[in-house]
């Protein structure tokens, strides 16, 4: 695979192009990876709205009836449900750790399996989230095991 950068002062917008011969499992990955940074969320900290990139979310999670997005600059509420969440982020790499949380796959540093069939996710900013076992077999999935 060959990477290349055209820098154009005069451009309106930033272009991706992938030139391959057939669009295969990898090439698929890449562009939701790529839509992930187009996805903005809005979040709520200290009476502030704040846009967020998607990409730069760890993980969501709800709890009593609260839907918060986890990043490394902090937590913020977010008015949408987490089944909302879902629904917009489904392109993306995100996907279902539990019935109450959605981690961001590329925010994944390591796994290990726990007793029961659960999963235990260490995410680059060193959190652990585990995964229930319901959702466990969706991970492995995600990684081919």
């Amino acid at each position: 695979m060959n990477i290349r950068i055209q820098k154009s002062p005069g451009a309106a917008d930033t272009e991706v192009v992938i030139i391959c011969r057939r669009a295969d499992e990898q090439i698929l990955k890449m562009i939701s990876l790529l839509h992930t940074f187009e996805k903005k969320l809005t979040g709520v900290k200290d009476g502030e709205t704040f846009l967020l990139d998607a990409a730069s979310v760890l993980y969501i999670d709800t709890v009593d009836k609260k839907t918060f997005l986890y990043t490394k600059n902090g937590v913020f509420e977010t008015p949408l449900r987490l089944y909302e969440l879902e629904e917009r982020l489904s392109a993306s790499d995100f996907l279902r750790a539990g019935k109450s949380c959605i981690v961001n796959f590329a925010q994944v540093q390591s796994l290990r399996p726990e007793f029961g069939g659960k999963l235990i996710l260490t995410l680059t900013s060193k959190e652990r989230i585990f995964v229930s076992r319901q959702y466990a077999a969706a991970v492995k999935q995600k990684l081919g095991i």
